[in-house]
């Protein structure tokens, strides 16, 4: 989308550091100057120009440039319009950096990208199983350093850190909720200590919300009002995109379609239930199915190469996920309606070996007329989904002009 102003401003309560209350003086100057900014991702123009596409008055928008100006967020010089004296704006797009920073089960992804939604730099490394929380933090420190390094940035254009974890986060208390799939980081304020260890603004969310944000964003659905993100992993979630906002709930954790039931007297799932959708589609089940009579559990990647290959008890163990995934999504099309669904996650490589049997159950479960308009398709930002997410994030909430 690159340039495309996600309509979320200060949504994230408690979990971020930096949140003003909806409505405030301060909530609506930072939407105002991300208007600005926003507009000037398409290329200079000037200030009456501003006014014009952004439907702010000439006095308004001749405070925030000041503003900007000042930040060294934009850089301004005389020009003629219609024959007249103007003021041309253009965007700075390093004058900001975002760090977007991805705790995955086994991995850790940590991104710097500008204002014109660019990747300065990015790296990505494996993690034990069963990291804790303070290991991975200083594993993510020392990356972003690395990083700033080669990428000849300054840590005075950071303007705020984005970090996404694969598990609810309580937004009353901003602290890891029960059933993440990093059991370790249960209770664990994420918040309080990257912001101890970075000495930065520091914004935190689910990693299956930052996927959908990633999709509105760095993705090619800028346009979509009412989207599902859906992360297959060790574990299953979702992201909802409902009215151009992502959707919090009551206490934060939403989504969790992974904990449908989907099998009566099924298997019995981390989270005390049985039969529900994580037990019979997640990766971790894949592979337990799979990896049968090997002397190793099979990988995401090997699942996928090898259904690549035509193997055939591959494809059914895939054939099976896809239909129970598209069964519970036929549950969530049928209350929410969405435009687009999104399959995003470590098997994006199988592409229509994982989309036609969740196209399939999605049209047995959900009524027709949803069925038959409900978009299903394959992220194209791959793993690094969650990732960009994060980063937008930082630039939705983050008080650019003032840091």
């Amino acid at each position: 989308m690159k340039g495309k102003l996600y309509r979320m401003v200060s949504t994230l309560r408690s979990t971020t550091s930096a949140t003003d209350n909806p409505g405030s003086q301060s909530a609506l100057r930072k939407l105002n100057e991300q208007r600005i900014v926003e507009t000037l991702m398409a290329g200079p123009a000037t200030q009456a120009e501003l006014s014009r596409q952004t439907g702010l008055s000439t006095a308004t928008v001749s405070n925030i440039v000041k503003v900007l100006h000042d930040a060294g967020v934009v850089a301004t010089e005389p020009t003629t319009s219609s024959g007249r004296r103007a003021l041309s704006v253009r965007l700075n797009s390093n004058s900001a950096v975002a760090v977007g920073i991805d705790f995955g089960r086994r991995h850790l992804r940590v991104v710097l990208a500008n204002l014109a939604y660019e990747v300065l730099a990015e790296e990505n490394i494996t993690l034990p199983l069963g990291h804790e929380a303070d290991v991975s933090i200083s594993a993510a420190v020392d990356l972003l350093d690395s990083l700033l390094e080669d990428a000849g940035v300054r840590r005075a254009d950071i303007v705020g850190v984005g970090a996404g974890i694969p598990g609810p986060i309580d937004h009353r208390t901003g602290t890891v909720a029960q059933g993440a799939i990093l059991p370790e980081w249960v209770g664990f304020h994420l918040l309080a200590h990257l912001e101890e260890r970075l000495g930065l603004p520091v914004f935190v969310d689910n990693d299956a919300n930052l996927g959908a944000l990633s999709e509105v964003t760095w993705g090619p659905h800028s346009g979509v009002e009412n989207l599902v993100f859906v992360k297959i992993g060790s574990g299953i979630g979702a992201g909802l995109i409902l009215n151009g906002l992502l959707f919090y709930g009551q206490v934060g954790v939403t989504g969790e379609i992974g904990h449908a039931t989907i099998v009566e007297h099924g298997a019995v799932c981390r989270c005390g239930n049985r039969g529900c959708l994580e037990t019979v589609a997640s990766t971790t089940t894949m592979s337990e199915l799979l990896s049968r009579g090997q002397p190793e559990p099979l990988t995401p990647d090997e699942i996928v190469r090898r259904a690549l290959a035509g193997h055939p008890a591959v494809l059914r163990v895939i054939d099976d996920a896809g239909l129970a995934v598209g069964r519970a999504l036929g549950n969530v099309a049928n209350l929410i309606n969405p435009e687009v669904i999104v399959i995003g996650g470590p098997l994006a490589d199988l592409g229509e070996i994982l989309l036609e049997p969740i196209r399939r159950g999605l049209l047995r479960h959900a009524v027709p007329l949803i069925g038959e308009t409900t978009s299903v398709t394959m992220s194209a930002l791959g793993a690094r989904a969650e990732v960009l997410g994060a980063a937008a994030l930082v630039f939705q909430n983050a008080d650019i002009a003032h840091r």
